[in-house]
């Protein structure tokens, strides 16, 4: 059994203990791996130990590592980070879904790129509620006009939210980032009801368990699984 592996099945023993824990069920929270600065060998290993959804960061490095794998395996390719301007229409191509939307102008060039699509692009708003991280919309008011400028493209769906909690021990502020992102979505969910709001992501190796108890249906884990990044 690969590092890899090991690494897996003590990921799936932490969730499934979390989910427990909150009365959740097992099938609520999806494993994002977050394969940033990691090679495709770990990407392969993470594959064959079970692992069908991957996220990156990076467009340029994304399709480096996974424009023929997608094409070999099963897979699922987010990007959950920030997206450049001139990288959106590479983005459209190759990833499954934007997670990282951060804002309104994005919103409208991932709309005029996406009129033609038979399915329509799956997309996360990106709320700010850390001190230490400056990416996302600022609070509330700001996601109510994002939700309200992707109703005029169809080619866009509108799955619910992601955040970055703080890089801290401290557990209350790392709660209350998660809780906020919860209440955001379901002060959304109700003032937007043709829209989904199914995915809550949040959570990394350092604070996925909390995340759970919070409300994550998507976790992304990156160091837990793959170990540390090299640059």
């Amino acid at each position: 059994m690969t590092t890899i592996a090991i690494a897996m099945e003590r990921i799936e023993e932490r969730i499934q203990k979390a989910c427990a824990h909150s009365g959740r069920e097992r099938s609520s929270v999806r494993l994002m791996g977050v394969s940033k600065f990691h090679s495709l060998s770990k990407i392969e290993a993470a594959w064959h130990a079970g692992l069908r959804l991957f996220g990156e960061n990076r467009v340029q490095e994304a399709a480096e590592k996974f424009s023929v794998f997608k094409r070999q395996r099963e897979a699922e390719l987010h990007l959950i980070g920030s997206l450049q301007r001139n990288k959106v229409k590479a983005a459209v191509s190759l990833f499954d879904a934007i997670d990282s939307v951060n804002r309104v102008v994005l919103i409208d060039e991932l709309g005029a790129l996406t009129t033609d699509r038979e399915t329509a692009l799956p997309i996360l708003l990106e709320l700010h509620t850390a001190e230490d991280t400056k990416s996302g919309f600022p609070n509330l008011d700001s996601l109510y006009h994002a939700a309200e400028r992707v109703y005029a493209f169809p080619g866009l769906r509108l799955d619910g939210l992601m955040t970055i909690a703080p890089f801290t021990r401290d557990e209350h502020l790392i709660r209350a980032s998660f809780r906020t992102l919860s209440v955001a979505r379901d002060n959304l969910a109700a003032r937007f009801p043709d829209y989904a709001w199914s995915c809550l992501s949040m959570g990394m190796s350092n604070d996925f368990e909390i995340a759970i108890e919070e409300g994550a249906t998507l976790i992304r884990i990156g160091t837990a699984l793959f170990g540390e990044r090299y640059t």
